[in-house]
């Protein structure tokens, strides 16, 4: 027989069948055709009768290597058994909540019964039960969503070209640090990841939940050039992948993608199959250079106390990045990132100044209303002389929730200029540090309340019965008689 034939059959054996198949061929058929040995020698040799030997040898040149292999009984688990029960166990293994087969083996005895047919073994139901499809059992005890995930086919995107498409997301790193009051904290980290070379173009770390501020630092990163010469990636990117996130699904990400011809575009609610190269980075940052850093959690629980700040765990990530992952080739790809990105050489599309970028990735508009003293925001007055002439008209400020010591003022569209606040010139004043100013000061009054309070019983013990007392030697007020209502003829007596 040809081999051409016989390759298909055999290319679908398992490899069991295929294990089972060669031991067959080795014991008997092999000394048969290949030495010249008498198949009555050869079977009598490997202790297998003569008319088993004839029987392979005739499916041998019938069917090639794959006659050799175990079949199984195509009617395994359905012989003697009516086509009404095969429908009545497959139906009831495939309700919900799945039933035990005890239970259907059961079920279907009372049908029999109630019919006079012959009831069905156990073996046989468990056998029509287990052969089953998994999907099916899947779609029908947990859903479409479970039999998405495990049994639909992914599509993968795959970028053509650098900047083609950026994926973003965001995750809470095993590590902590200790923040500006000293006290430990777990930090969070955005990545933006190119699709095509799987360089990371930005990246933030941040304490606190992810936030649209967050985002646009990792953009800000992303976009424009780094002061360091080994990491080249940059440009804006024609399409941001994202997830559903606040953030992500915010205004002032969406003005800030159509203001840089950026298409948009968010991934299924709950499938992060797209966003799987993003996810992978953020796993290998997890198990290569976390474990190395003081303070790496491990099931919860820091393995050594933390040291870092967040400004040295940043410096750690961005070396990782630049110095360890860009340099190596992707398993993937088969090159590193940044000898990927770069590819034969190209243009990447830049914004025309950082001071452009920052205006629409990290400044914040907020309308407000031009008072003779000047602009009021956030308790803080900021003034400039060209505001003289705009008293009482709107205006929309931009202002880096960083640093709060300047804001741009707008009218309508038209930059006007810099407004400053006179108490914090020259200085860096933040966001956060006015609502922690804020929050220590509402907590040193209701101190001081409280304490006030807890002295007033010590001072005056009467307080607590609310009777104010007479003065030493002042007579007491005489004493009101209250009339009684008389409801009886007896209470007056």
């Amino acid at each position: 027989m040809s081999g051409e034939s016989a390759a298909g059959p055999a290319a679908a054996l398992s490899e069991a069948d295929r294990e089972a198949a060669m031991a067959r061929y080795t014991a008997v058929l092999g000394p048969h055709l290949e030495d010249n040995q008498s198949l009555t020698r050869a079977a009598a040799a490997a202790g297998v009768p003569l008319r088993t030997a004839q029987r392979w040898l005739a499916r041998y040149r019938r069917d090639g290597l794959a006659g050799l292999a175990r079949s199984g009984r195509a009617d395994r688990g359905r012989r003697r058994i009516r086509s009404e029960f095969v429908a009545l166990i497959e139906g009831l293994a495939l309700r919900r909540p799945p039933p035990r087969i005890a239970t259907i083996h059961r079920q279907a005895a009372r049908l029999a019964a109630a019919r006079g047919w012959a009831a069905p073994s156990y073996s046989t139901v468990h056998a029509i039960v287990t052969t089953l499809d998994p999907g099916l059992l899947t779609l029908a005890h947990e859903g479409p969503a479970a039999y998405r995930d495990r049994f639909e086919l992914v599509y993968r995107r795959q970028a053509e070209r650098p900047n083609a498409v950026w994926q973003a997301d965001h995750t809470e790193l095993d590590i902590l640090i200790v923040d500006a009051n000293g006290d430990p904290a777990r930090p969070w980290l955005t990545v933006v990841l190119d699709d095509h070379s799987r360089a990371v173009a930005g990246y933030a770390v941040a304490l606190g939940a992810p936030s649209a501020l967050g985002t646009s630092l990792a953009l800000r990163q992303a976009i424009w050039r780094k002061p360091d010469p080994d990491w080249t990636v940059c440009g804006i990117p024609d399409l941001l992948y994202v997830d559903h996130g606040s953030d992500f699904v915010s205004t002032h990400l969406a003005q800030v993608a159509i203001d840089l011809r950026i298409e948009l575009v968010h991934s299924a609610v709950a499938r992060p199959q797209g966003r799987g190269k993003v996810e992978r980075f953020l796993g290998t940052l997890a198990t290569e250079l976390l474990p190395q850093l003081p303070g790496h959690l491990i099931q919860g629980r820091p393995a050594t106390a933390p040291q870092l700040t967040l400004a040295q765990l940043d410096a750690a990530i961005g070396c990782h990045i630049s110095g360890t992952y860009h340099a190596r080739a992707h398993s993937e790809t088969g090159r590193a990132p940044q000898q990927a990105w770069l590819g034969g050489g190209w243009l990447p599309r830049m914004p025309e100044s950082l001071e452009d970028l920052d205006l629409l990735l990290v400044m914040v508009a907020k309308p407000r209303t031009v008072h003779r003293d000047g602009i009021r925001f956030q308790g803080l007055r900021y003034s400039d002389p060209t505001l003289a002439a705009y008293v009482g008209e709107p205006v929309t400020i931009r202002y880096d929730p960083r640093d709060l010591g300047e804001v741009r003022v707008f009218h309508r569209n038209r930059f006007l200029c810099r407004a400053i606040c006179p108490e914090h010139a020259g200085e860096a004043i933040t966001l956060k540090d006015i609502e922690t100013a804020r929050r220590a000061r509402r907590r040193a009054l209701r101190g001081e309340i409280n304490e006030r309070i807890a002295a007033v019983p010590e001072l005056a013990p009467w307080a607590r019965s609310g009777r104010v007392p007479s003065p030493p030697g002042e007579p007491r007020p005489p004493r009101r008689s209250v009339r009684r209502l008389h409801t009886y003829l007896e209470d007056k007596s």
